[in-house]
């Protein structure tokens, strides 16, 4: 490895198992020292246990990194802000937080329930808003004080958030408020030396090998795994470290051997009438604008 990260800290949410565990590894790798939480829940989000965290955290340590273990419950004050000060007590700095817990309960929108809603929300969508939160406040604090930091923040995001995704719509909701939220932070943050930037994943995890069954199995001989969750960590690693100057409010789709900068909304065909429209001629010229537009992509599940 390169040491791409020497020197820094890195705190990864949700990181026992899955994309999370690829990315604590892969940032003890280049030389980071890693905070690894998980909350240690079930797919469904109940449970919870501390073992998993600790287990990735004796991974690293076998291999001669640094890490340690927070098991508290990130979309909570309480517990966001612990997860900073875990990093700021153990290993005196906090350079890059990786957002990547969460949980699925998937639905129809039909039978989507409330509390399925709100757990979902919960778990991705204030999940990220409060590390971030309280990591951006002890930068923005390090900036007055003269200490600007080579921060950063990588989200993640889905292709159900950029897309929508059939069965899921409280992830997919959450899912593209993480980017919009993404949006803001960066905006926001870079005075600070904050860089934030989000990725839309595509691996074989808990939450994916189950509901995309055929595309996640692992090979059967010896070929290249392409929805192995280490595929995604080197793009997150660089995001996170020094190396990505420059690079802020940014969404990237990684998947397998590729990486592919999302562009987001942007505007299309335009009319302007100059005066209000009828509903008539709204419609009419809807239809215009529509056959000189893009198709969308289909939403993913879609049949």
């Amino acid at each position: 490895m390169t040491g791409l990260c020497t020197g820094r800290v890195a705190v990864i949410t949700g990181a026992g198992r899955g994309l999370g565990r690829a990315h604590a590894l892969a940032h003890a790798a280049e030389g980071a020292k890693v905070v690894v939480n998980d909350l240690g829940v079930g797919l469904d989000g109940t449970g919870g246990a501390t073992g998993p965290a600790q287990q990735v955290v004796e991974e690293i340590r076998a291999l001669g990194g640094e890490a340690v273990a927070h098991g508290g419950d990130i979309t909570t004050t309480e517990g966001a802000a612990s997860l900073i000060a875990t990093a700021l007590d153990a290993f005196g700095r906090l350079d890059t937080l990786v957002n990547n817990a969460g949980f699925l309960r998937d639905r129809m929108l039909v039978n989507l329930d409330d509390d399925d809603w709100d757990a979902v929300m919960r778990v991705h969508l204030k999940g990220h808003f409060l590390p971030l939160k309280h990591a951006a406040a002890h930068w923005r604090a390090e900036a007055k004080a003269g200490r600007t930091p080579e921060a950063r923040v990588v989200n993640t995001s889905s292709g159900a958030g950029l897309l929508g995704s059939v069965g899921q719509g409280n992830y997919s909701a959450a899912k593209a408020g993480i980017i919009g939220l993404t949006l803001v932070a960066a905006a926001e943050m870079g005075r600070y030396g904050v860089q934030v930037n989000a990725i839309a994943p595509a691996a074989r995890t808990r939450m994916t090998e189950q509901t995309f069954a055929d595309t996640m199995a692992a090979p059967e001989d010896s070929g290249f795994d392409a929805m192995a969750p280490e595929n995604v960590s080197p793009l997150v690693v660089w995001l996170g470290s020094a190396a990505s100057a420059g690079v802020s409010g940014r969404v990237f789709e990684a998947e397998a051997g590729r990486i592919t900068v999302m562009e987001g909304w942007r505007p299309g065909p335009t009319a302007d009438k100059k005066a209000r429209w009828t509903p008539a001629e709204a419609g009419e010229a809807a239809l215009k604008l529509l056959a000189d537009s893009e198709p969308p992509q289909p939403v993913y599940g879609a049949r």
